[in-house]
């Protein structure tokens, strides 16, 4: 019996490494670089994944590409969450991953006490480049859902990430966040919300940010407690981290895609104590 289930166990690990690894190969890459006028033609630079067959089908006219708008966390590139990306993109969503941040730009200072530890400034920049990539993504690929986006970032990426959608909520569908530290979640129950939380001695959520249990049960907010440290949440962190995070979102995504979801049955488990929360997170790396 033993042997069964262990020989059971084995084989669905190996139909989700076979998922995720064809859906690789079967994913295309781009990078493009706009530049905003309005803006004194500042660098927008996003790198763009897809499925193959699915931009054919989208290019053919015969769908139209949901679409997730990633965000990075500060000082992290937007080329770092490809784990991520992957795992949208092979559910047939189209990912624009922004570099929201430039090497010209002026140093970000934080003020601790102020809203979002002084971050807004950060923010509204951030919020500009989406709106700015979105509006030449029509350009690039009009057969996408523009109107209905799943915003998904990092650390800063994951409090831009509900900023915008805070800003405009008729045009959010979901948001999966990573460690977001500073902007509350929106409990009107208006979108489904998706957040993983690291167990990390440096980096913690500001008062108020996450809910108690009970209003993210009636909010439709699925908080996942993690045993991974903040930064082990982009692509170079360990490889246990990333795939669990990637099985989660799958299941996220399961209500309405039409590919064979994968079984989190199979996952470690990584649920943890939520642990104490500081006055207000750190303001180094993320």
């Amino acid at each position: 019996m033993k042997r069964g289930i262990a020989v059971l166990l084995s084989l669905s690990a190996l139909v989700t490494v076979a998922y995720f690894t064809a859906s690789k190969w079967a994913i295309r890459h781009e990078m493009i670089t706009f530049n905003d006028p309005a803006r004194g033609n500042r660098e927008v630079a996003v790198d763009l994944a897809v499925r193959r067959d699915k931009e054919f089908q989208a290019n053919a006219g015969m769908l139209k590409l949901p679409v997730v708008i990633l965000n990075h966390g500060n000082t992290v590139k937007f080329t770092e969450y490809s784990f991520l990306a992957n795992v949208f993109a092979a559910r047939g969503y189209i990912v624009v991953s922004i570099q929201h941040d430039l090497a010209t730009d002026a140093p970000m200072v934080t003020k601790v006490g102020e809203l979002y530890v002084g971050r807004q400034p950060q923010y509204e920049r951030d919020i500009a480049n989406i709106r700015f990539a979105v509006d030449e993504m029509r350009q690039v690929q009009p057969n996408a859902d523009y109107e209905h986006l799943t915003m998904v970032g990092h650390s800063m990426g994951a409090d831009v990430s509900l900023y915008f959608a805070k800003m405009y909520p008729d045009q959010v569908k979901k948001i999966v966040t990573l460690d977001n530290l500073r902007v509350p979640f929106m409990t009107d129950g208006k979108f489904k919300i998706l957040s993983f939380r690291s167990k990390d001695p440096v980096f913690k959520a500001d008062p108020g940010v996450v809910p108690d249990d009970a209003t993210c049960e009636k909010a439709g907010i699925t908080v996942v407690q993690t045993s991974f440290q903040h930064n082990d949440m982009r692509d170079t962190g360990p490889d246990e981290a990333k795939a669990s995070i990637q099985q989660m979102v799958d299941k996220f995504l399961d209500d309405e895609s039409p590919l064979r979801p994968v079984d989190t049955k199979v996952l470690p488990p990584i649920m943890t104590d939520a642990g104490p929360v500081a006055p207000y997170a750190p303001v180094a790396q993320n």
